[in-house]
């Protein structure tokens, strides 16, 4: 049952109803009994999955913050011992409680491990024990990934590390937390939800609102748009060139990456529109995964804009660790002796920037190109920074002004590039592959007959195709531009006359009903990120 099914509509309409006609103090059963039998119709059994990692985080959570009430209520009531037995007592407690929360994150990604990543590193190591003469068979191992698990849990690890923080308490109803974690518009693309946002919202019942539902309603309409017109429709030339990588060459392959880029941007943001919308219907705010991200003016601008939960994620339980750390310090005092103060402060946290983005590509799938495409944009944000100075001057001796337009278009349209040769990792067949292309895409430029021979036509569209997908590319970027100049389009549109308003809506329907892929020659896809 994918978002753009009907089923999906007529499941989402039945919750809605049963939303609102039970007890406002039971909503949330209707909500965690709709997102078990949702689970349940994607993923089958591997809904054990989730109810096993959804039972090691609660009880992970519950021991941690059992023991710091234990430890408060002893505190508070021995006032006759010393600051230094104090002081004693509190770092033995922390220490537990940081085995105690070592032990649940290795038990979820040991989840995660086995199902996802079990196939990479056993053939792997087979290719490694290969390679000095010992021959190894690779491991059966044709188990399907569960649907959603790589995103719940990294919200497993963040709820289980914010309560040994101490920046909440941990959830004292077990079915609550249940629906937390298995919350069915977000566990099968995300966004990343943090419990101090999500989980009172999910608790609490919320009245029908007709202004709310509306709004919820045009944003799903907005995410079927993105996805079934535009995603679907550019898979297909896309999809073209990647599978036929030998017949392309130059601006036909670099066409394909950036509408590669383009095809993932309309289809991720359609499903978290969608995401969204659904819970707006119910009076739930689900955050913000995407901020016109190809309005950036850098990479490390874009990934700010981009899968923003996924870059919170890795700031705050990653980056800040890895970089406050001893370890860090320890690097910092030698690297400033060796390379200066300057370098020296820099070096612990391109480590940790590295590993970080050698996560995100390693979340991504696991395959080796997926590594490539995370390495490949952490190595352009750690290369700007260091010729941040270089840069600075070269800027300050053309008397190019930051603010000027031609100066940021030509940083979004070099932001553009960079991250579209990066798609060339992530899309392509496999690493060797996406090397293969990126040779492929500097030939050929010239070559006219070989342009007329493979024009675009010929890419699997047909030309009425090409008009309907410029025309929502132009409607898509202009939503984009709005918003990035504050404009709020559904506001905007429910100042309206009825009228007015009514063709707005019409015309979308009607434009997702008409011009959306379907049937068996254009099939509609799974989204994309559903895979991760």
């Amino acid at each position: 049952m994918t978002f753009v099914s009907a089923a999906f509509g007529v499941f989402v309409a039945g919750i809605s109803i049963l939303y609102f006609c039970v007890k406002k103090n039971y909503r949330w059963i209707v909500l965690l009994l709709g997102s078990y039998f949702f689970y349940w119709m994607s993923s089958r059994a591997f809904t054990v999955v989730l109810l096993l990692m959804t039972s090691v985080t609660f009880a992970i959570g519950k021991m941690i913050d059992t023991r710091n009430k234990k430890c408060a209520i002893y505190l508070n009531g021995h006032s006759e011992i010393t600051s230094e037995e104090r002081k004693a007592y509190k770092q033995n407690h922390k220490k537990v409680n940081k085995h105690i929360l070592i032990w649940g994150v290795l038990l979820d990604l040991s989840m995660l491990l086995l199902l996802k990543y079990f196939h990479f590193f056993s053939e792997n190591v087979c290719e490694l024990f290969r390679w000095i003469g010992i021959p190894v068979a690779v491991p059966e191992w044709n188990l399907l990934i569960p649907i959603g698990l790589s995103f719940y849990t990294l919200q497993a690890i963040a709820y289980m590390t914010d309560v040994y923080r101490g920046k909440y308490q941990a959830d004292k109803n077990p079915f609550k937390f249940m629906l937390f974690m298995s919350y069915f518009p977000q566990i099968v693309q995300g966004p990343i939800a943090r419990h101090d946002h999500l989980a009172k919202q999910l608790y609490e019942g919320h009245e029908f609102d007709y202004k709310r539902c509306m709004f919820g309603l045009q944003l799903i309409l907005w995410g079927l748009m993105k996805k079934l017109v535009i995603a679907d429709r550019l898979a297909i030339p896309v999809n073209m060139v990647f599978n036929h990588y030998g017949d392309y060459n130059g601006l036909i392959v670099l066409f394909a990456a950036f509408g590669y880029g383009l095809q993932v941007y309309a289809d991720f943001s359609g499903g978290m529109d969608i995401a969204r919308g659904v819970s707006q219907i119910w009076g739930i705010d689900l955050q913000l995964n995407f901020k016109q991200p190809y309005f950036a003016r850098s990479i490390e601008e874009f990934w700010r804009r981009w899968h923003i939960t996924l870059g919170a994620w890795m700031k705050d339980y990653v980056f800040y660790p890895l970089s406050l750390s001893g370890f860090s310090g320890n690097i910092s005092k030698k690297a400033r002796k060796l390379f200066g103060s300057n370098m020296g402060k820099k070096i612990p946290s391109f480590i940790a920037m590295f590993i970080v983005y050698f996560l995100v590509g390693f979340w991504h799938g696991p395959e080796w190109k997926y590594i490539a495409y995370g390495i490949w944009n952490g190595l352009f944000i750690m290369s700007g920074i260091l010729s941040e100075d270089v840069y600075c001057r070269i800027k300050k001796k053309l008397g190019i002004h930051e603010e000027r337009f031609s100066w940021k278009f030509f940083q979004m349209i070099r932001t553009i590039v960079l991250c579209s040769v990066g798609r060339l990792f992530s899309r392509s067949e496999n690493l060797t592959v996406a090397f293969l292309m990126i040779g492929a895409s500097f030939k050929g430029f010239f070559n006219v007959a070989f342009l007329i021979d493979k024009t675009l036509i010929r890419l699997g569209l047909e030309t009425a195709d090409w008009i309907i997908l410029c025309m929502m590319l132009l409607v898509m970027l202009g939503v984009d531009a709005a918003h990035e100049k504050g404009i709020k389009i559904r506001q905007t549109i429910a100042k309206q006359g009825i009228v007015f308003r009514w063709i707005v809506y019409y015309a979308a329907i009607f434009a997702v009903i008409i011009f959306g892929i379907y049937g068996s020659v254009y099939d509609s896809a799974s989204f994309i990120y559903q895979q991760f």
